[in-house]
This record gives C-alpha cells, structure tokens and sequence, in this order.
C-alpha cells in the first residue's frame, strides 16, 4: 500500500512532461523533441575565439518565435522598404538562420569540391545571394562572385538545399524582406609528400 502511495504521489509531482518527449543536447543545441520534432523553447549555442561557449539564439519551436538573439556586427543589407523600392540600409534585427551559424555550416559543409575545380587548380571564393522575405523564405539565389570550374553552380546546389528555416529581418518594428549574401569557400588541400 504503502508502494502505491508512494508511486501515485512521485507521478503527481513530476512536471507534466509527455513520456514521448525526451531532451536532445549537443555542443551546438539544447531542447525538446517530440515525435521527431523540436517543441517548446530551444538554445543554441556557438564558440567564441577564445574557446568560450555562448548563447546565440533562444527560439520557442512551439510558437516559432524568436525570444532572444546576440547581436552580431553591424552589417547594412539591401532591404525593401516599400513594394519594388530597395535601398542599403541597417536593421533592428538581421536575417537570421534557426540556430545560428553552427546550424547553416552543417548544410554549407556539404559542399563538393567539382573535380574539374581541382584538376584545373582553381579555388577560391563564390558568393552567393538570395532574399529572405518577411515569412524567412529565401528566393532569387544568384551567383555575385564567381570561381568556375563547376565551383559556383555547386555552391547554387548547397545553398538551395537550406532549408527554409530563416527569421526574417526587422526594421522599425516589421519584418522586411532583405538581401543575404552567403560564401562559399573551395580550398585546395595541400598534397602530402
């Protein structure tokens, strides 16, 4: 009896968690799933240079909104204030990936350096742009710096494959579609003698 007392009364006072959900923790995030899916409020997390982790984003996957964010440098996008009207300016909040730059590097990383590339030696940087409108979705990916060798449409290839996962920009208190510029970098591996 005295078992079953104890039991009804520790099943009483444990929060209402779901049994299905359990906590997902890395080096880069830290959350619940449910059924696949993150639920309820989300860290992530990224290094400084001097090896020290910090907090770059709280996002509630419940109520998809961002609850808290680390300023980053100071950076002017194009950004369309009025239908057709696009002017260089800076923002309240900057387009932001869900999760932050650890989060976009593990689909950056998937880049394939083009063996047409490597045969021909060529390397360097492709830049490539997309708007971001005011639901987070990216269109209108284009090539603005060029390496060739099959280097940039591969990084057209990667970059598609983002998901749609962005929070869009805010300016004076409303979401504003903007320009994003992302960089992909094709560098030769020294030859081992």
């Amino acid at each position: 009896m005295k078992k079953t007392v104890l039991v009804v009364l520790l099943a009483c006072a444990l929060p209402t968690v779901s049994w299905s959900q359990r906590l997902r923790k890395t080096e880069f995030e830290s959350g619940m799933i449910e059924k696949g899916n993150k639920i309820g409020l989300w860290e992530y997390f990224a290094y400084t240079r001097d090896g020290r982790q910090v907090t770059v984003q709280k996002y509630d996957h419940t109520a998809k909104k961002l609850v808290f964010y680390r300023p980053v440098e100071d950076i002017m996008y194009d950004v369309q204030l009025k239908p057709g009207e696009w002017s260089r300016s800076r923002v309240d909040q900057p387009p932001l990936f869900i999760g932050g730059d650890p989060a976009l590097a593990s689909y950056t990383a998937k880049l394939v350096y083009p063996s047409a590339a490597q045969d021909r030696k060529l390397q360097g940087k492709v830049l490539i742009s997309f708007t971001i409108d005011t639901l987070g979705q990216a269109s209108g990916h284009k090539v603005l710096m060029s390496v060739g060798g099959g280097c940039d449409e591969e990084a057209m290839r990667v970059c598609r494959t983002i998901p749609q996962q962005w929070i869009p920009a805010r300016k004076d208190g409303r979401a504003v579609p903007v320009v994003y510029e992302l960089p992909f970098t094709f560098k030769l591996q020294p030859v081992a003698q």
